[in-house]
């Protein structure tokens, strides 16, 4: 039987409330005034809006608190953008909450959370029938992500902030069930002990079948094992708003490109294009561009670099994206900003 999702996406939402526009970062004692703020659904949700919103049949496995912020979330989730919670649950509770201070090309966050309860196989619910997988490695082993590979399944990986600043090379053992691996290049070179985003992409090319590493204003770096073949791409400039879910969205459209078997240097260009304009928005999720985005930036730009977009932009009206609103307090604000 076909796979119900183009892509599952397990692990933990958060409420984002992202401020931007700040000249510095707080110091203590001090106050300073943000020119801007987005609220909307974040941590794994950014990945998940990213897909739905290019079109993959996109499903998340997580637990929402039946809080107004949880409220808020899956009302953004299931009803706005059409993802599949059929694989999550509701529960008494509070819900995580993250606040995010956009200085510049970068950011600063503050989270507060407890951790979700997971199953044996370390997922919420079941696992469903999908093309494709999203996992954050962890030192332990996920028994899902075997049995996903098992079952035909891609699964792509990324790591997230080591607190410790160990960076274990035992997190890479998971990449055994893994098709690819995208950390960003401070993370490469940390787990790798590389001294160059291209030497810790070489050593990770031989973990697993495809190796990403992003770098931020310098582009992306991707490794094909099988074929040794190395693409760079550079970066699409852009005035940046907050970076915030740059990666995840990078992330979206690396797997809509694999899924489509696009050739990996438009894969690669494609993923970078639309992290490029996410960040010209407020918030992780509701950032992520939708199809009208990219073919306005097409029309408007006809970079021949990204020739190849006038085959894969679907026809027809696109749908206007809906961005993130300053409060979740009247859930007209956030449709106010289409």
């Amino acid at each position: 039987m076909a796979p119900t999702l183009d892509l599952f996406v397990p692990g933990v939402v958060y409420l984002d409330i992202v401020f931007t526009g700040l000249r510095d970062l707080p110091r203590p004692g001090t106050e300073v005034w943000a020119t801007g703020m987005g609220s909307c659904p974040g941590g794994v949700a950014n990945l998940a809006v990213a897909a739905a919103r290019l079109g993959l049949r996109t499903g998340l496995g997580t637990t929402l608190s039946t809080d107004a912020y949880g409220d808020f979330c899956a009302s953004i989730l299931c009803g706005q953008e059409g993802i599949d919670l059929s694989a999550s649950t509701r529960t008494e509770g509070h819900s995580p909450v993250t606040v995010s201070l956009a200085s510049s090309r970068d950011r600063t966050m503050v989270t507060h959370a407890h951790p979700p309860a997971l199953n044996a196989s370390g997922l919420v619910g079941a696992l469903p029938a999908a093309r494709a997988a999203s996992v954050s490695l962890t030192k332990d082993r996920l028994a899902w992500v075997r049995e996903a590979r098992s079952a035909g399944t891609l699964v792509f990986a990324d790591v997230g902030w080591d607190d410790s600043e160990e960076w274990p090379a035992e997190a890479l053992a998971m990449l055994d069930d893994c098709y690819a691996f995208l950390p960003n290049s401070v993370e490469a070179m940390r787990y790798t002990r590389a001294s160059s985003p291209e030497e810790a992409a070489r050593r990770l090319a031989g973990l697993v079948p495809v190796v990403v590493v992003t770098c931020g204003s310098d582009g992306a770096i991707a490794i094909d094992s099988a074929t040794g073949e190395l693409v760079r791409v550079p970066a699409v400039p852009v005035e940046a708003l907050d970076p915030t879910g740059a990666g995840d969205v990078f992330m979206a459209g690396f797997i809509l490109g694999t899924l489509r078997d696009w050739p990996l240097a438009q894969r690669l260009a494609f993923a970078n294009l639309i992290a490029s304009l996410s960040v010209q928005h407020f918030g992780g999720s509701l950032s992520a561009p939708g199809w009208g985005d990219i073919a306005d930036w097409w029309r408007a730009s006809g970079d021949p670099r990204y020739a190849f977009l006038g085959a894969v932009i679907p026809g027809g009206e696109q749908r206007v994206v809906r961005r993130a609103g300053a409060t979740l307090a009247r859930l007209s604000d956030a449709h106010a900003h289409g």
